[in-house]
């Protein structure tokens, strides 16, 4: 596990600095680029402003990130429901550093080459940290390791059983690499005593490059949420995918039948934000009566539940997705 990013005020997004640990990363994930845009599309509607972080349990939660030196994706990725999820008591951790092997153009999490490097105290600490926070349900997540033999599988692995033990009363929800699709690492994942295992298929077929890094695929995170569920039929399969990048309606269909053939359980929906200007720009805003739409039709396609809003991510509110009424957004919920 690492500190919390202690980067340089001069470095600027898409600089390259020198982490503490000694490898370089690309701040932000992306390198900048001459004369790139704006990072809007426009002015953004009143529908996409988020909860300000403020509050007791949001002071509490951040300080036990800080610590216990965790990396949370909630800061990594710049999530715009920090607020609400951190003054909630919950927060996600994002295990095996902050620093990724991959730079896909949607993502905001640092991008190089850890060299192998993992925190040994990263399985104790975690399980202590939901033991403090008193967490009934955490989400683990993490960077892509491809610098590592299995990509990190036992060392996730290790977490999850390390927060099982200290906290048996704990569901973990596991949103993981795909392993570059090798299937014996999802199992050494899914077989750590996790209830709820999770891989992002991020936006349609067509859109998939240049979304996501060339090493990323469509079929490979289907073959990844398919063996997974096959494995460990009884455990519910989880994936997310973002619009405004281009997507049709009827793209955003077609995945859906897609998830359903594999027996996907779970899906979410939620607008990309572009977080730097030398990521992939917005193509839209889609409205909340879309998101409401697209959850209805993924209802009656057959997902346990479909968590869809402007705001909605991967790991929103995961605590509540059984309650099945779209962990309380708004009027539209079902």
């Amino acid at each position: 596990m690492t500190e919390s990013k202690t980067i340089p005020i001069r470095v600027r997004s898409g600089e390259k600095f020198t982490k503490p640990q000694g490898f370089t990363a690309i701040r932000d994930g992306i390198k900048a680029r001459p004369g790139a845009e704006s990072p809007t599309h426009g002015r953004k509607p009143s529908w996409l402003r988020a909860r300000i972080p403020t509050g007791e349990r949001y002071e509490a939660v951040r300080t036990n990130v800080r610590k216990h030196r965790l990396a949370t994706v909630c800061e990594e990725s710049k999530c715009p429901n920090i607020g609400e999820c951190w003054s909630n008591g919950t927060a996600t951790i994002m295990l095996m550093g902050d620093v990724c092997t991959r730079a896909c153009r949607f993502c905001s999490v640092d991008t190089g080459n850890p060299r192998g490097w993992l925190d040994p105290d990263e399985p104790a600490n975690s399980a202590e940290s939901v033991r403090l926070m008193g967490l009934k349900y955490v989400v683990l997540t993490s960077v892509d390791r491809d610098d590592l033999p299995d990509g990190g599988a036992a060392h996730y692995a290790a977490c999850v059983k390390a927060i099982r033990q200290l906290n048996p009363q704990t569901a973990v929800e596991a949103l993981t690499p795909d392993f570059q699709g090798r299937l014996n690492d999802v199992e050494t994942v899914v077989d750590s005593g996790l209830q709820v295992f999770a891989q992002n298929v991020e936006t349609v077929r067509r859109l998939t490059h240049p979304v996501r890094d060339p090493r990323a695929g469509y079929e490979q995170t289907l073959s990844v949420l398919e063996h997974a569920k096959r494995h460990r039929p009884d455990i519910l399969t989880k994936t997310s995918l973002m619009l405004g990048l281009g997507e049709t309606e009827q793209e955003v269909l077609e995945t859906m039948d897609d998830l359903r053939r594999i027996g996907v359980d779970i899906v979410t929906f939620g607008q990309y934000l572009r977080p730097t200007p030398n990521h992939l720009p917005v193509d839209r805003y889609v409205t909340p009566d879309e998101f409401a739409r697209l959850r209805q039709i993924g209802l009656a396609r057959g997902f346990l539940e479909v968590v869809s809003g402007p705001l909605v991510r991967s790991s929103y509110r995961a605590d509540r997705v059984l309650e099945k009424n779209n962990c309380g957004l708004g009027e539209n919920a079902a």
